[in-house]
């Protein structure tokens, strides 16, 4: 097995990052497509808003799936809190 060169893995460390981003529209558009008929902007930016972190993001996007019956794998439901942390909630990761 060949070692990887140093432009290799940037290259593919570049590829990566790439890929993430594509999993933010992915979760934009599973958000639009699955949870923005009820989930207005006027639900994300309340005053005291539930979601204090990632963890909770996490829990809350997992708990609304299960109880709209929505069948999100756990790659699709992750790019659905980022989605939300980006647009809306921007905490640390």
């Amino acid at each position: 097995m060949r070692a990887i060169t140093s432009a290799s893995f940037l290259a593919l460390l570049a590829l990566a990052g790439a890929a993430r981003a594509q999993d933010v529209d992915r979760g934009r558009l599973l958000y639009e497509t699955h949870c923005a008929t009820c989930h207005t902007e006027r639900l994300h930016g309340r005053d005291k808003p539930s979601v204090k972190n990632m963890a909770d993001l996490r829990d809350t996007v997992a708990r609304w799936a299960k109880q709209n019956k929505r069948s999100f794998t756990p790659d699709e439901l992750e790019d659905v809190v980022q989605h939300l942390n980006r647009s809306h909630y921007h905490l640390n990761k």
